[in-house]
């Protein structure tokens, strides 16, 4: 089976339309502000495709474009203003950010309630201690929205995550041992990486390697999640050597077309969550 990313999306994108449709009837405009610095090429083209969401969506968007060189105070001045304006519903701010700026306080700056990309350590704390009542980090949401989409049950089943990262193996262990999954998290020490990938029920690779796993690391019964985002010869590809694995397992997310494009629509719809937060 191919899971296919825009079949997830496109269900989120539909709740979040009909959110922001129920919203608007009682006078409110769910909006998001994004705190962008400086002008680098990929924080442009992403903003615009963030932007590009929004329009679909129906929600509203600000773009608050600070100098490059600017003082860790004043940025901090720019956050709490957006921290405190009633009509800025969530908050994105692009990293990685220049080294002048400390990230570790910025991120404790941000409205918990805010924070649609999850940079506080209050919304990561929630995520280690099972609490739903907070914002998860957006790619991690976006694997199990996927194998829940195509109806996997998740209770029992054995996972490999290949990364241990804070953005993604580390919250989505958590995820997992929500669902009462059993969770081995790898990593560029752990041995007999092919092993324990091939007796796994659910594989996730998230190594920045492009077309680093092939047919050999899974089983004919693998359900398989390439998080990775790569380029090989020019084109866009993930961890998994597709051509060669997706014959050999039950299924497998496409790169591109697969967690990045869920992602995408997850961050959407923490706009949402946000607001229900606040109204708390």
């Amino acid at each position: 089976m191919l899971l296919s990313g825009k079949r997830v999306a496109d269900k989120i994108k539909a709740d979040i339309i009909h959110a922001v449709e129920e919203y608007k009837k009682n006078g409110q405009a769910p909006k998001i502000a994004i705190l962008r610095v400086g002008a680098r090429e990929d924080d442009v083209a992403y903003e615009e495709r963030v932007l590009k969401n929004c329009r679909a969506t129906g929600i509203e968007a600000k773009v608050v474009e600070v100098d490059l060189n600017i003082d860790m105070q004043s940025f901090v001045d720019e956050l709490n203003r957006l921290n405190e304006d009633t009509d800025i519903h969530g908050i994105l701010i692009f990293r990685p950010l220049p080294e002048h700026l400390d990230m570790e306080e910025i991120s404790k700056i941000i409205k918990p309630e805010k924070d649609i990309d999850c940079m506080s350590p209050v919304n990561v704390q929630k995520v280690f201690t099972g609490d739903s009542d907070g914002i998860t980090p957006c790619t991690p949401e976006a694997v199990i929205e996927i194998l829940k989409h195509y109806g996997y049950d998740l209770q029992g089943r054995n996972v490999a995550i290949v990364n241990r990262s804070m953005v993604l193996g580390k919250p989505l262990a958590m995820l997992f041992l929500a669902e009462n999954a059993t969770v081995t998290i790898c990593h560029s020490k752990t041995r007999d990486l092919k092993e324990i990938t091939k007796m796994a029920d659910i594989a996730v690779t998230g190594i920045g390697k492009g077309k680093f796993f092939g047919p050999d690391y899974f089983s004919k019964d693998s359900i398989v999640i390439d998080v990775g985002i790569n380029f090989a010869g020019g084109k866009l590809c993930g961890d998994v050597d597709f051509d060669k694995v997706s014959g050999q397992v039950s299924a497998i997310s496409p790169v591109p077309g697969g967690v990045g494009t869920v992602t995408s629509m997850i961050l959407l719809s923490h706009v949402i969550k946000a607001m229900k937060l606040q109204k708390k």
